[in-house]
């Protein structure tokens, strides 16, 4: 049984929120059922599996949000960004101060995974000499977890090499339980990981996180070793943001507007960020020189960033690049109230992603698709979970097919609502989304099960 999860951006706790415990010992519960049913067969006999294999693939950790980063300013001799050089000793040191953080603010839940992986959560019955469940046996199956950690666009440090980055990785896997991954380089794609390939390869499966079809994060120049603009505008609007105004306004603003900054990070989509703000000081003051005040603070955190040497060596001459999104974000931002700037946002969708958040064609053009070696084609990234059949052999029953399935996310959200989103409304929840993919007679022999609930 091999299961696949993404999108968890477990932070340190300064800069968003992320989901809650109680979603790791939900999903523990439906490990232990999982293997359960996994063990009953085809044949319909009970025949208990032996392990089970969990892939978590990519953005589990999130150091990019984190307000640790900002402690210190451009041109200071101590300057340190994700963007920076991680030959500089003090990039490694600052990496493992926020994972730490990260890792400490997470225990809780953490520790039931690493729990699953060392065997002492996942029990199921023996079976007996019928084939069946044996429930009165005192002797439980205790089954362990194989987790195995892939990198995506919000924790590719943990792909950097070197042996400050090692220990990094090292507490990492003590932590978690990844007793299948080295303290090397943690993988970003398959093909970097020989058990990852065979593992893949045995369920006809395939996957990867999915920021490399994203411009925003992803730079196919300089490759997933190397921030993006999606990492700077995470670092110098979205965690910067709730730290300056608190700096300047601290004792004029009312509480429940400082509390909602903080929640930068959980807007989706992070573009409509200047929505999120203006919906708030709309809902909890009236103040017109207030709302002066935050956006004013907005804008020159905006022109600050697009003065970043970062962000000047990323623009691309003659062609509309992220660069180039960011730009016209930020300069009408200046021009024009906050809310005006979801036609934007609208149009910047549309020319950066072609107004789309399935995955769809990408996965279609899949090697392993084209060559017959996978069958199930996973993404992550977009949080957006969907299965979406690709191709088959006939008409039901069917028994050979192609899938496209994305593992969308375990994340606390505020996402703007669909009807009238210049009204700046915004619905709050926690998703949690887990793919699973069957090989042999497992599970009756059944091929897959996706799953995705939100609760609030």
């Amino acid at each position: 049984m091999l299961i696949i999860i993404s999108d968890l951006h477990l932070g340190d706790g300064t800069c968003g929120k992320s989901i809650s415990p109680g979603a790791f010992y939900l999903f523990a519960d439906r490990l232990r059922e999982a293997a359960y049913h996994t063990s009953w067969r085809a044949d319909n006999v009970y025949r208990p599996i032996e392990s089970i294999d969990l892939v978590l693939m990519g953005d589990i950790l999130d150091p990019q949000h984190s307000a640790l980063w900002l402690d210190t300013t451009p041109g200071a001799p101590d300057y340190i960004r994700p963007w920076s050089d991680p030959q500089n000793p003090r990039y490694a040191k600052k990496l493992a101060q926020v994972t730490h953080a990260i890792l400490d603010h997470n225990a809780e839940g953490l520790s039931v995974l690493r729990q699953c992986a060392q065997g002492k959560t996942i029990h199921i019955p023996p079976a007996d000499a019928r084939g069946r469940p044996d429930y009165a046996s005192e002797e439980q199956i205790n089954l362990p977890v194989r987790i195995h950690y892939m990198v995506g666009n919000h924790d590719w440090h943990y792909r950097l090499p070197g042996a400050a980055f090692d220990a990094i990785r090292q507490e990492i896997i003590e932590t978690i339980g990844l007793f299948n991954n080295a303290p090397t380089p943690f993988p970003w794609e398959i093909e970097e990981s020989e058990p990852l390939k065979d593992l893949f390869s045995r369920y006809q499966a395939y996957g990867r996180h999915g920021d490399v079809y994203d411009k925003f994060n992803f730079d196919r120049e300089k490759g997933r070793n190397a921030a993006t603009i999606g990492d700077v505008f995470a670092m110098e609007m979205l965690n910067r943001y709730p730290l300056e105004v608190e700096r300047k306004l601290s004792g004029d603003l009312p509480p429940a507007i400082v509390d909602s900054l903080r929640k930068l990070t959980n807007v989706r989509p992070a573009l409509a960020t200047p929505l999120w703000i203006s919906g708030q000081i709309r809902q909890h003051s009236t103040s017109k020189s207030l709302e002066s005040e935050l956006k004013k603070i907005w804008d020159n955190l905006g022109h600050e960033l697009l003065a970043l040497d970062v962000v000047r060596e990323a623009d691309k001459a003659f062609q509309f690049d992220a660069v180039d999104a960011l730009e016209l974000l930020l300069s009408i931002s200046r021009r024009t109230s906050f809310k005006t700037i979801n036609e934007v946002v609208t149009w910047v969708r549309q020319k950066m992603w072609n107004g789309e958040l399935s995955y769809t064609n990408f996965a279609l053009k899949e090697p392993t698709l084209l060559n017959g070696s996978a069958r199930y084609i996973a993404y992550g990234h977009t949080h957006h979970h969907e299965v979406i059949p690709l191709d088959s052999d006939g008409l039901p029953p069917t028994r050979s097919y192609e899938l496209y399935m994305n593992s969308g996310t375990w994340h606390s959200y505020y996402t703007l609502t669909a009807k009238d989103p210049k009204a700046q409304k915004f619905v709050p929840y926690q998703m949690l989304t887990y793919l699973i993919v069957y090989r042999g007679d497992q599970r009756g022999g059944r091929h897959f099960e996706a799953w995705s609930g939100a609760f609030a």
